[in-house]
């Protein structure tokens, strides 16, 4: 009896043992499952916030720089100077408006000293900017102040959402004015909605402009200070709102974000969410992300039904033991016959090994074949590619094989004029005049050399070993094989090297043939253009050396960017080109561990490359 009773506790103990080490189990389990799925959802989330702030920065960015420039055009100063009539204003704001159109701004305006806005892209809408005053807008008094003046707010006239540059208009150092440009972000904010996340901004008081979740414009993540809320009025930043705070509880904070509750006024439940922010400098703005938290709660129960179902399955595994154990002992004169079974089957496991792993040795050797085949391939795709760059060098030289006829010729003749000349002094027993007329030949031969052997450099295969080079040495070399190109349009050149001394990791044979393409190029865009130029200049950049070449030609149409660095795309006439120059160009820049791309540029064309810089 006692025996029976200490077995019962000992099992009782085990079994008590058993739960409390599953339900431990279980918890670190939920836990850990629960911290890595807010893990994965702040690195979407993050991954998702930085596209959106690069977004956000590109589009200021590219509005940034226009005030500037539009306040130094004279037009505008003039006026400003000296107000005119009907006339006058009404060309002006057609000249606004031009503007507006080209730069796809929301409104461009023009101030006077007071704010008084005497100019506007929208003068002939329902609500036009023309005669209101803005002088209480903190981008206006910014601007007054000599500052490029930034602002983001609902406009007064419009109540539409809009982002602010405004910048001074100058004359002889006297600020005589204001240029304003609003530009609307509103497309972004459609295009930023998702299912699960919800995307707001806020500015520097907290106040939410710009979110997916349309309940939420125009409130605070907190309640606002009495002085804040009156200088947001006053400013009239964001009229007819009421500024109220969202229904968010802080829960806990993360080393990924963090996890709130925000109560939905729609069915009035509290949603959980993962806030992660960053920050923009230069608006000032705080771009954050709520990542609704439910997928992760769910996945952590199904974690938790998974591991309960594989300790209920242990528990059944395990009775089904002991309930074998037990029969083994009922039936232990098929002990025998039992493991004679296993060994069988234990034969038969091993045969299918030994078959296998012949199997696998056999596809062990093709795939070893076939890398071979894959390295032979590879070894001729080289040199098909080697074969590529020295055709479009003999093509180049094709193409300026007339100049190069002419730059030869000329010489040739002018020995032939000297040579007669020297016969005839000779005769005359001149002596002093066939002297000076057998140093012009010598000095004709030394030139015709010099282009001989700049040639010969330039046409012959390279190994394309990656050397230290001087950039001003390659460049001169380039126009020297393009001199017979440069005085049939008599282009002028213009060549800035900082400093002089700059050296690139390169192949100088390779290089060269980039910049002979290139400049080739450019000489071909400007060749029927009033301003003939071409500008080549380098400099360091971001740890690399940056080379610009920009022509002042028409430019390349927006409908062939894509495509100019594809094989046999090309714009030009017949026989100027196979379209193989820019493909060709930018494999090798690659191979010396460089890139290119389009620039931008005013009118021309303007082509970018980079290269390692020596140390």
């Amino acid at each position: 009896m006692k025996l029976l009773k200490k077995l019962i506790s000992f099992s009782t103990l085990y079994i008590i043992a058993v739960t409390v080490i599953i339900l431990i189990i279980l918890y670190y389990a939920s836990t850990i499952t629960y911290q890595k799925g807010i893990e994965n959802l702040a690195n979407e989330g993050s991954v998702k916030l930085e596209l959106h702030v690069t977004y956000l920065d590109g589009v200021l960015e590219k509005y940034e720089s226009l005030p500037e420039l539009l306040a130094s055009d004279e037009r505008l100063i003039n006026y400003l100077i000296h107000p005119g009539g009907q006339d006058r204003i009404a060309a002006l704001n057609k000249y606004l408006e031009t503007i507006n159109r080209i730069s796809d701004a929301s409104d461009t305006y023009l101030m006077d000293r007071d704010g008084l806005t005497i100019a506007a892209s929208n003068w002939n809408e329902p609500r036009p900017f023309v005669g209101r005053n803005f002088s209480y807008r903190p981008y206006f008094k910014e601007a007054m102040r000599g500052r490029l003046g930034h602002y983001f707010a609902l406009g007064t006239t419009s109540i539409q959402r809009g982002y602010y540059f405004a910048y001074p208009v100058r004359h002889k150092g006297e600020i005589i004015g204001v240029l304003a440009i609003k530009i609307g972000i509103d497309s972004v904010e459609q295009s930023w909605g998702h299912k699960k996340q919800s995307f707001l901004v806020t500015d520097p008081d907290g106040v939410i402009f710009f979110t997916t979740n349309h309940n939420w414009r125009f409130k605070t993540l907190f309640p606002l200070a009495e002085k804040t809320r009156k200088r947001i009025v006053e400013s009239r930043r964001y009229p007819n709102t009421t500024l109220e705070p969202i229904s968010m509880v802080y829960e806990n904070t993360t080393p990924y974000g963090r996890v709130v509750k925000i109560k939905n006024e729609k069915n009035s439940q509290t949603d959980t969410y993962l806030l992660q922010s960053v920050y923009m400098e230069q608006a000032g703005w705080n771009v954050q992300i709520l990542s609704e938290t439910v997928g992760v709660e769910r996945f952590v129960l199904l974690v938790l039904a998974m591991f309960s179902s594989i300790f209920i399955l242990g528990g059944l595994v395990h009775l089904l033991v002991r309930q074998r154990k037990q029969r083994l002992l009922e039936v232990k004169k098929f002990e025998d016959k039992s493991r004679k079974v296993l060994e069988d089957a234990n034969e038969r496991l091993e045969s299918r090994v030994n078959e296998r792993t012949k199997e696998l040795t056999k596809t062990n050797l093709l795939l070893r074949g076939e890398v071979e085949d894959r390295r032979r391939a590879e070894a001729a795709l080289k040199k098909t590619r080697s074969e590529l760059i020295h055709a479009a060098k003999l093509a180049a030289l094709g193409q300026m094989s007339a100049g190069i006829n002419h730059e030869l010729n000329q010489p040739l003749a002018a020995i032939r004029c000297y040579t007669d000349n020297c016969k005839l002094f000779l005769s005359k027993e001149r002596f002093m005049e066939v002297q000076w007329n057998l140093e012009q030949i010598s000095e004709l031969t030394d030139r015709m050399a010099r282009i001989g052997v700049q040639l010969k450099l330039f046409s012959r295969k390279t190994s394309g070993q990656i050397t230290i080079i001087p950039l001003h040495s390659v460049i001169d070399g380039a126009l020297e094989i393009l001199r017979p190109a440069l005085r049939k349009i008599t282009a002028d050149i213009q060549v800035s090297i900082e400093p002089e001394s700059l050296e690139v990791k390169a192949n100088n044979v390779l290089l060269q043939q980039v910049l002979v393409n290139l400049i080739s190029n450019a000489l071909q865009a400007i060749e029927n253009q009033d301003l003939q130029e071409v500008r080549i200049s380098a400099k360091r950049s971001k740890g690399k050396v940056m080379v610009t070449i920009e022509d002042t030609g028409s430019g390349i149409d927006p409908n062939h960017l894509p495509h100019i660095f594809e094989p046999f795309y090309t714009t030009k006439k017949s026989g100027q080109g196979l379209g193989l120059g820019l493909t060709i160009t930018e494999r090798i820049l690659k191979d010396m561990n460089g890139e290119i791309r389009i620039g931008k540029s005013i009118g021309g064309t303007r082509f970018e490359f980079f290269l390692e810089e020596a140390e």
